[in-house]
């Protein structure tokens, strides 16, 4: 069918035509990487637009405000008026989500976020299942951890936000918690906080108390499967478009379906298999295939293989990763750079000497991005930025020295040294207090707030205090692992090498087991140990006393923390840059037990793999150990060097097509008085963009003055 709307700046593909105007009621576009998902959505709603469809009667649906402001602005981009934009329904999932429970409420939707008062909810959610089940003798409920440190809260809150995606709070094993924790698969003890904590929110009725992120979609979702009938209150929209369905979970697929039924609208959704990476999370390839297919037997898929974000040589690399069919739109070569090395630190300077070689070539240091596969690599790539004086952002995860395993460490050097007043941040210092805690074992009492907040402000307590009320009031007669570093340290020099010093404190601690129970996630226990041994082995390598690494470690923190507008690379973990794309992606450390991790599912690992090389537009740069067995299987499955020839070809191809290409239509800047002149003339008015053109085939003599 030939599309009513032509878009200005692109010449959409057939595949983008096809799914533009499909006529279908549910259809689903299976996208590649870089396939212009957004930019297709976009189409098909100034198609829809230019079918006489009223804006107020569009919804244009996002899992993020990021993915919500892009579609917005690629509406922008292919033509249709600002104006036009602005009326159309153009929402999150949450904000949907929110809207629709006001109106059920008929009450403003106020959401808590402030960590403070979250953390109060879950220290009575704590106390009630201590009440309920603790201390009961011979009872399966007798070994239930249960911890109110900062760390502890922030794992019952994930454990809580997973267990809503997947709707999977409430369920057939009701009646017998441990059974509903094991089929959920979380831990006992953070399945019994999230049922007390959601009863304290829901108050033992089904009207909230208070809602914090997520709450929106998953209040909305349970009340669609408990009252059905209540989706007659969306409004009664014609067309409906999703962006980034891999995204989707159980929450938002019980909104999404529904909204679907009541409305009667037309729906469109688009999605990439290959970027389900959010597995905990509910995110699940089903979604772009059975889920959608079962509920909706008519539906229609259309594919969108040809990619606009980089050329030839990595799309066939990528598809014979992923085993995947694709093209590339982009004539330009994208270079794959592959680099060695045999330590850590060897790795980091390489990925130095990449920046430099990027910057050299004058590109903006601002688009090249340092993708890593989990936050302890960070460590050795950190330093290495620092030393050699180059900028960065974390815009996601913590930097290094934020971390609570470092925090830890940096707490032990503070008593030590007697200095936590050298930290110039009250907020860190108060969080190194929290860590010291949490990894000492010791207790959230109530009144250890005030504790830690009268610390940060009067550094010279934190030695007095952690020695005389952790592991007894004795200390010389505690029997605690941490105690016993207490000792340790009170007889340790302050010029006493600052590796074999904390090696100590963490063979004494046995961090790896402490790490096990601060975190309880099997994976985020390893990453935490391994963080922790990357610390202690870059206090080693620097051959520094405990005061003058402390002295250099603080410094560092001053300059990584830094505010830059410009001048700066991105560092950051693969899972958080989806959806984002940089001219320039640095992937370290691509070994064999980095990456792919042992302990994530090989799927979700190619997925993230996959993730991160598709994020780049025009250098990609791998580095993987010298040593060939030890180098991560994804490398040789790209095949690399195996299809350049034909990347070659296809580059060529393409080259050749830009030449050839014509627009469709030429569009005029003809005035709303030059109406009936341009019309006389042969020109056509384009209601969605509200612009005359003409058809490129026809003499444009007459029109000189509106060209």
């Amino acid at each position: 069918m030939a599309a009513y709307f032509i878009p200005s700046r692109i010449h959409p593909t057939a595949e983008q035509t096809d799914l533009q105007t499909a006529t279908q009621p549910v259809v689903l576009g299976e996208a590649n990487a870089g396939a212009a998902k957004t930019t297709t959505l976009a189409l098909r709603i100034a198609e829809s637009l230019a079918r006489n469809v009223e804006p107020a009667r569009i919804l244009a649906l996002a899992f993020t405000p990021e993915a919500r402001d892009v579609l917005r602005q690629r509406l922008l981009d292919i033509g249709v008026p600002w104006d036009t934009v602005n009326q159309l329904d153009i929402l999150t999932i949450e904000d949907l989500a929110m809207r629709t429970l006001e109106q059920l409420e008929g009450e403003p939707l106020k959401l808590t976020l402030q960590p403070r008062r979250l953390k109060t909810h879950v220290w009575r959610a704590i106390d009630a299942v201590a009440a309920q089940y603790a201390g009961r003798p011979g009872s399966r409920y007798a070994e239930l951890d249960l911890r109110k440190s900062e760390i502890a809260v922030s794992g019952y809150l994930d454990t809580l936000l997973r267990l809503k995606a997947r709707m999977a709070l409430q369920g057939e094993h009701d009646d017998d918690p441990v059974e509903a924790a094991e089929v959920a698969g979380e831990p006992l003890t953070d399945y019994l906080v999230a049922l007390a904590y959601e009863t304290i929110r829901l108050d033992g009725a089904e009207q909230a108390q208070f809602r914090t992120r997520f709450d929106p979609t998953y209040d909305l979702a349970r009340m669609l499967r408990r009252e059905p009938g209540c989706a007659q209150g969306f409004p009664r929209y014609r067309v409906i478009v999703c962006d980034e369905l891999h995204d989707m979970n159980e929450a938002s697929f019980v909104i999404v379906e529904a909204l679907i039924r009541a409305t009667g609208a037309f729906f469109t959704g688009v999605g990439d298999k290959h970027q389900v990476i959010h597995d905990q999370l509910g995110a699940s390839h089903d979604y772009l295939d059975f889920r959608f297919r079962h509920a909706f037997p008519a539906l229609r898929s259309y594919p969108l293989t040809t990619t606009y974000r980089h050329g030839p040589h990595l799309t066939l690399a990528i598809d014979a990763l992923m085993d995947n069919r694709g093209s590339s739109g982009v004539p330009d070569h994208t270079e794959i750079r592959q680099l060695h090395y045999d330590t850590a630190e060897e790795c980091a300077q390489r990925v130095v000497e990449a920046i430099k070689a990027w910057k050299k070539d004058k590109h903006r240091l601002e688009q090249c991005a340092v993708l890593m596969r989990d936050r302890h690599q960070s460590i050795a790539l950190e330093n290495a930025l620092i030393e050699a004086g180059i900028g960065y952002r974390v815009p996601v995860m913590k930097g290094y020295m934020q971390r609570e395993e470092i925090l830890f460490l940096r707490g032990v050097l503070a008593i030590t040294l007697d200095d936590l007043r050298a930290v110039p941040s009250y907020e860190v210092r108060t969080a190194i207090v929290e860590a010291l805690a949490a990894f000492a074992g010791m207790e959230a009492a109530a009144g250890f707030e005030k504790v830690k907040h009268d610390i940060a402000k009067e550094p010279s307590l934190l030695p007095g205090f952690f020695r005389g009320h952790l592991g007894g009031d004795a200390l010389a007669d505690a029997d605690t692992a941490f105690a016993d570093v207490m000792r340790y340290l009170a007889e340790v020099a302050p010029d006493s090498p600052a590796g074999e010093v904390l090696a100590e404190v963490c063979r004494r601690m046995d961090v790896a087991v402490v790490a096990k129970r601060v975190y309880v996630n099997p994976y985020a226990a390893s990453v935490a140990a391994r963080s922790i041994d990357g610390f202690v082995a870059m206090a080693r390598k620097s051959g520094l006393g405990l005061a003058a690494f402390w002295k250099k470690i603080n410094a560092a923190e001053v300059f990584a923390s830094r505010k830059r507008e410009k001048d700066f690379v991105h560092l950051d973990c693969v899972a958080d840059v989806k959806g984002q794309e940089f001219g320039h992606v640095i992937m370290p450390y691509l070994e064999v037990n980095e990456f792919p991790n042992p302990l994530v599912p090989a799927r979700t690992e190619r997925n993230l793999f996959y993730v991160g090389v598709s994020r780049t537009r025009q250098r990609l740069t791998l580095l993987s150990p010298t040593e060939a067995e030890r180098r991560s299987g994804f490398l040789r499955q790209m095949q690399i060097a195996a299809v350049a020839p034909k990347a070659d070809q296809a580059l060529r191809q393409l080259e050749d097509k830009v030449r050839e290409e014509r627009p469709v239509r030429l569009y005029l800047t003809a005035r709303y008085e030059d109406r009936e002149e341009v019309r006389q003339l042969g020109a056509q008015f384009d209601t969605v963009r509200k612009q005359w053109y003409i058809d490129a085939g026809l003499d444009t003599g007459p029109f000189q003055r509106w060209l």
